[in-house]
């Protein structure tokens, strides 16, 4: 299976009412914040957990967790977040051969504050993984997979967008089925 999409590095931290408060932080929502918002919520944040996830990354960890062959494309930068990202998706027995972007924006990543009675607040900072392109699909791996899957918010990026319909173009040559989740309301 090969899969598309954000990939985010979640960023989670336990935290109480009053904080969510103080910091304008909707509880139970999931909210896009620009840099500086991120970097804000980042400093304030107490200690923290990180893992890589976004939905078709944790797919194809989930894939292969189950002994299956599983590779993603998904764009990280070239910093210590995309670095945990490569890793921990790597660990778990995913292809991921995505180049790194150089320089700005930094990797995405989703501060999930969790409160005492484990309600999740996300606040999510797309970055690098908006920058996935055509130049970052791999042939081999589009035309070899028996299934792919992409995530719908990847349909709104126009160069992400190209890297899904050339994707998709490759594994339709070769006889493959094309997945879609349809991740928000704007996508259906």
């Amino acid at each position: 299976m090969l899969c598309i999409g954000n990939a985010i590095v979640d960023i989670i931290a336990q935290c109480d009412e009053a904080f969510l408060e103080t910091n304008g932080i909707i509880k139970g929502a999931m909210n896009l914040i620009d840099t500086r918002r991120a970097e804000l919520l980042y400093s304030r944040m107490g200690p923290a957990i990180e893992a890589s996830g976004g939905s078709a990354g944790n797919t194809a960890a989930g894939v292969a967790s189950f002994g299956g062959r599983a590779a993603f494309f998904g764009k990280v930068s070239n910093d210590a977040l995309g670095e945990i990202y490569a890793h921990d998706i790597h660990a778990q027995g995913v292809a991921f051969d995505t180049t790194p972007l150089k320089g700005e924006p930094p990797t995405a990543r989703s501060m999930i504050f969790v409160t005492p009675d484990g309600e999740r607040s996300m606040n999510t900072y797309l970055g690098a993984c908006v920058e996935l392109g055509p130049e970052d699909v791999e042939a081999d791996k589009a035309s070899g997979a028996k299934v792919t899957y992409f995530e719908g918010y990847l349909w709104d990026p126009p160069r992400a967008k190209e890297a899904i319909r050339q994707t998709a173009m490759l594994a339709h040559a070769a006889g493959r089925e094309v997945s879609m989740t349809l991740s928000d309301s704007f996508c259906v």
